[in-house]
């Protein structure tokens, strides 16, 4: 008698160049395969704002650029693609491969929570341990039905959550030194 595999399947990087370019997103999380259709309109609208106040503060200050939905090549079994990241131009250079990918962890990511529980699992738990084993210094996740973002920062060797922002709050970032954002402005 054969008995079923339980062997789990170990997705690669290489796997996503055989996927189709269907409008859907393919990431990978320590050889999970992911798949993700377009957003709510209300999370794109977030990735909006986050981006353009992130752009703006980028462009006074000259420190550093934004980018929405990069992929980050992080190795052959993390590949993801963030709502938006933030690099200082210092970092850049160290993170960008010759074909223009992110290969390492950018100082900030931002994560617009998906319908659906899987989906926010998927940022709450394997997406912030993700970045926490990997470098990145601050992870906001942001919240749209809510209004709300959660905002974690590198405390020693990991991502920490240090605040909860909420509608009449300012979010700002020792990392982006003088940026600040009302939190009520993301959702409008």
């Amino acid at each position: 008698m054969n008995q079923p595999t339980t062997e789990r399947v170990c997705w690669t990087t290489a796997d996503l160049e055989l996927f189709p370019d269907n409008g859907n997103r393919y990431e990978i999380i320590d050889g999970e395969l992911f798949v993700t259709r377009a957003p709510h309109w209300k999370h794109q609208k977030a990735c909006v704002r986050i981006s353009t106040a992130l752009d703006i503060w980028s462009q006074t200050t000259g420190r550093g650029e934004v980018v929405t939905a990069p992929g980050i090549i992080f190795g052959d079994n993390d590949n993801v693609i963030p709502d938006v990241v933030w690099a200082s131009y210092e970092r850049l250079t160290e993170l960008l491969d010759e074909a223009g990918h992110l290969t390492a962890a950018p100082e900030l990511v931002v994560e617009v929570l998906s319908l659906g529980v899987e989906n926010e699992k998927r940022d709450r738990k394997l997406k912030l341990k993700l970045y926490s084993t990997r470098g990145v210094r601050e992870y906001w996740i942001v919240d749209w039905r809510k209004q709300q973002v959660e905002v974690y920062r590198r405390e020693q060797a990991s991502l920490k959550l240090v605040a909860t922002l909420f509608k009449g709050d300012e979010l700002n970032s020792p990392i982006l030194p003088d940026f600040t954002c009302a939190i009520a402005a993301l959702f409008t």
